[in-house]
């Protein structure tokens, strides 16, 4: 089975990705990092690694929807 992409909250429209920040040994074993903006959809998927940031509150946020 394949496992879904990583979603993170997030309080800010920019935020960075170097698909590492969990992974022990950090940046080396990820991407080059990357900064990302979140649109009016209320989320933005990293080329690289597909890691989903929503910005909470906004139209993707599933909190807000239930």
């Amino acid at each position: 089975m394949i496992q879904a992409p990583e979603t993170v909250l997030t309080d800010s429209h920019r935020v960075k990705c170097d698909g590492a920040t969990d992974i022990r040994g950090g940046a080396a074993l990820g991407h080059p990092r990357v900064w990302l903006e979140i649109d009016e959809r209320g989320f933005v998927e990293c080329g690289y690694c597909d890691k989903r940031f929503v910005l909470k509150g906004g139209p993707a946020d599933s909190a807000q929807a239930a």
